[in-house]
């Protein structure tokens, strides 16, 4: 299995694990999210933070959209989660927003 963009994912991952070697665990999703901005500025990584994304049904735009937390490099969608382990409903949701905007990663 390859990486998809390996060269942004590696990017985004590095900003990741430096703000969490950092704060460590336990803090709030908006924590990490405001870090992990100031981390993403530092390395001249592109990002839109709490951007609003577009949801189609059928070919048809819904009005509902949901917001993700970064989308890094104008097509990956980073989305923060301050727990210890990923469930399956996270998984899902991941899955689900890819799907809904056509996005890969």
């Amino acid at each position: 299995m390859s990486v998809i963009y390996p060269e942004e994912s590696f990017e985004i991952t590095g900003a990741a694990m430096a703000v969490y070697n950092n704060l460590g665990c336990g803090f709030l999703e908006s924590v990490y999210q405001e870090a992990l901005e100031i981390e993403f500025q530092r390395r001249g990584i592109p990002y839109k933070r709490e951007c609003d994304l577009e949801i189609y049904y059928d070919g048809i735009l819904l009005r509902k959209n949901f917001r993700a937390d970064f989308v890094c490099y104008g097509k990956i969608i980073v989305e923060l989660k301050a727990v210890s382990a990923l469930d399956d409903g996270n998984r899902a949701q991941m899955r689900n927003y890819l799907k809904a905007t056509n996005l890969r990663l």
